[in-house]
C-alpha cells in the first residue's frame, strides 16, 4: 500500500510540474490601452506573462498620424501595473488631455505598485514644441490617487487628491484620515493650489470631524482623524480655533505628547508656517 501511495504521489507531483511548466511556457498576454485628444493619440502596451506581473511596458505617442515618441517606461519592478485612469470611469483609458491650457494635450500614464492599498504614481508627458520632443515628470500619490475635476470652471482640470503623509502618522492606516490636496499641472510642474478652494477644505474638515466622533463612539481614540482636521483648519486660517477644539475634545493620557508631536508634524509638513 505504501508503494502504491508513493507512486500516486510521484504521479501527482509529476502532473503538477507538467502543469506548471505548461503555464510558464504559455506566451505572455499582450495588452494595450489607448487615449486620444484631437490629433494626438497615445498607446500603452505591455506583456503579462503571469498574474500581477507586467513587463515590457511601452508608451507610444502619435501626432497627426506620425509616431513621434516610443519608449519603454521606467518601472521600479515588474509588479508596477499600468492602470490607465485610476477610477472606474477612466478604467482602461489612457488620459490624454490639455492640463495647462497651451492647446497641447498631455499624456498621463498611471501606475499601481501593488499591495493592499499602496501605492500609485503618475508619469505626465508634455510636448515641447521648440525641442519637438516629449518631456515627463513623475508625481507620487501614495496610498490614494486622484480625480480629474474642473473645480474652478476654467476649462482645465485639477487633480483632486489627499495628503498621503498623514498615513500611519498617528494611527494605523485604517484609522488615519487625510487632509484635502488639490494640484494643478502648469508648464511641466505640479503646483499645490489647495488653499484656493476654502469651501472644499471646509467641507473636508467637517467630514473629518464627524469621522472622528464616529471613531470615538466605536472605541478608537480618533487621533488619526484629528490631525488632518487640524491641517484643514490651518489651511483655512483657523489654526487657533482648531487647536482649541482639539484640546477641549481629546482627553487621552498621552495628550501632552500627542499635542507636541502633532504641532511638530504640522510644522514639518508645512501646515504651520
Amino acid at each position: 500500500m505504501k508503494t502504491i501511495r508513493f507512486s500516486i504521489s510521484q504521479s501527482l507531483i509529476g502532473l503538477a510540474l507538467l502543469s506548471a511548466a505548461a503555464r510558464f511556457s504559455q506566451p505572455a498576454i499582450a495588452e494595450t490601452m489607448t487615449g486620444q485628444s484631437g490629433n494626438v493619440r497615445a498607446e500603452i502596451s505591455y506583456d503579462q506573462p503571469q498574474e500581477y506581473q507586467y513587463k515590457n511596458v511601452r508608451l507610444k505617442i502619435i501626432r497627426a498620424g506620425n509616431s513621434v515618441f516610443e519608449q519603454k517606461l521606467p518601472q521600479e519592478n515588474e509588479y508596477d501595473r499600468p492602470v490607465g485612469g485610476l477610477f472606474e470611469e477612466q478604467k482602461n483609458k489612457l488620459p490624454v488631455l490639455d492640463l495647462d491650457g497651451n492647446k497641447e494635450p498631455e499624456v498621463i500614464a498611471d501606475f499601481y505598485t501593488g499591495g493592499a492599498h499602496c501605492c500609485t504614481y503618475s508619469l505626465i508627458y508634455r510636448y515641447n514644441s521648440q525641442a519637438k520632443q516629449y518631456q515627463k515628470i513623475r508625481h507620487e500619490w501614495g496610498n490614494g490617487g486622484y480625480r480629474l475635476r474642473d473645480l474652478d470652471q476654467d476649462g482645465l482640470p485639477e487633480f483632486e487628491s489627499r495628503d498621503d503623509r498623514f498615513a500611519y502618522a498617528f494611527s494605523s492606516y485604517a484609522a488615519s484620515g487625510y487632509p484635502l490636496q488639490i494640484w494643478q499641472y502648469r508648464q511641466g510642474k505640479m503646483i499645490d493650489v489647495t488653499r484656493r478652494y476654502p469651501k472644499l477644505i471646509y467641507n473636508d474638515a467637517s467630514e473629518l470631524w464627524q469621522t472622528f466622533l464616529e471613531a470615538r463612539k466605536q472605541g478608537d481614540d480618533g487621533k488619526g482623524f484629528l490631525a488632518p482636521y487640524l491641517a484643514n483648519k490651518y489651511m483655512l486660517g483657523q489654526g487657533q480655533d482648531g487647536w482649541q477644539r482639539v484640546q477641549q475634545t481629546y482627553k487621552g493620557r498621552d495628550r501632552t505628547k500627542y499635542f507636541a508631536d502633532l504641532r511638530k508634524f504640522l510644522r514639518e509638513t508645512g501646515y504651520i508656517k
